[in-house]
């Protein structure tokens, strides 16, 4: 074998964890920054980071290239909001061509749908084939107490234009305790009537916000028990690759899933691995882990020390995290905020 085959076979070796699981889906946050202020995920007054910090689209490209050829099937663009980030269609347009080539099997983007209703039609152009779009309430004024200044009819402009545009959209809503609890069953009925699944989502212990998550947090399992008495659910086996656990509703035909951290691990078959914007590589969502990826990627135009980093972390992946929310750990169970990590 020479030299040359050998690095080749490097290059596109599969990422596997000391716990057997192939590494095929990754999430990668363009940017930290966010035109919502959502309550659980940022305080009103957050210091985002020096644009200096961030990768450049080129290097996000490079970087999720580099993951896509070592087996990485599903790509996730996240933020903060992904589409605040100046030109990064050209990012979309770029990485689309691992689409083309069949190297990539989805390329998604999740999204709080601000600005979808401009970029709709470019995404689908770009073999975007569905979105995700943040959404915990169809209640104006709820809606604006959550984000802290949002305006729902452009988020629903958003989505309708996601919608037209050819676009498969999920709506992810975090259950809020208080807040959005009774409004859950008016959600399932408006997003099954427009045949978009809805995924239920814990509130996650990351980052300082400025208020305690006890007082937001609401166990899905208490909260699945009380839709049981409402609608006839029955589990099912299908996956996106990601944590939830999805549902048939017999009577809206439509599918909930439940993200659960806290009430339950749903880390026994992850295969994901997250890139924030500034290249740092986290294996786990609920670990202070992180591997720089942005040094090596900078230090040579080939990417072979960048592969032993990234070898390097895989190899360090946990078996699980240990989020954990009561009167006694009220606080960060890790110190960087969601719109860092990644959504």
């Amino acid at each position: 074998m020479t030299a040359e085959t050998s690095d080749d076979t490097a290059l596109t070796r599969p990422m596997t964890d000391p716990f057997g699981r192939r590494i095929s889906y990754l999430r990668v946050s363009v940017t930290d920054r966010c035109d919502l202020r959502c309550f659980y995920c940022m305080s009103e007054d957050m210091t985002f980071l020096p644009k200096a910090d961030l990768l450049t689209l080129e290097e996000l490209d490079r970087l999720c290239s580099a993951f896509v050829h070592r087996g990485v099937k599903k790509l996730r663009l996240t933020g903060g909001e992904p589409l605040v980030r100046r030109n990064v269609m050209s990012l979309v347009r770029s990485l689309s061509r691992h689409l083309k080539s069949g190297a990539l099997s989805e390329l998604t983007m999740t999204t709080n749908a601000t600005q979808l209703a401009k970029y709709a039609t470019e995404l689908a152009d770009c073999g975007v084939r569905r979105i995700n779009v943040s959404l915990d309430t169809l209640d104006p004024d709820k809606f604006r107490t959550v984000t802290r200044w949002g305006d729902l009819d452009r988020v629903l402009a958003g989505i309708e234009a996601a919608r037209a545009a050819g676009l498969a959209v999920k709506i992810n809503a975090v259950a809020l305790k208080n807040m959005n609890e009774d409004e859950i069953p008016e959600l399932i009925g408006w997003a099954h009537g427009k045949g978009m699944a809805l995924t239920l989502i814990e509130v996650m212990p990351m980052g300082e916000i400025g208020e305690g998550r006890i007082d937001q947090y609401l166990p899905l399992s208490l909260l699945r028990s009380r839709l049981a008495q409402k609608y006839t659910m029955t589990d099912l086996d299908e996956t996106t690759g990601g944590p939830a656990r999805y549902v048939r509703v017999a009577e809206t035909g439509g599918t909930i899933g439940f993200i659960t951290p806290m009430t339950h691990n749903f880390c026994e078959s992850c295969n994901r691995v997250r890139i924030t914007c500034t290249g740092t590589l986290h294996t786990c969502l609920g670990h202070e882990d992180a591997s720089d990826l942005r040094k090596p990627l900078r230090a040579s135009v080939t990417d072979e020390q960048l592969n032993q980093a990234i070898d390097r972390a895989i190899g360090l992946k946990p078996k699980g995290h240990d989020f954990i929310i009561d009167r006694r750990h009220n606080r960060p169970s890790v110190s960087r905020h969601m719109s860092v990590t990644g959504g």
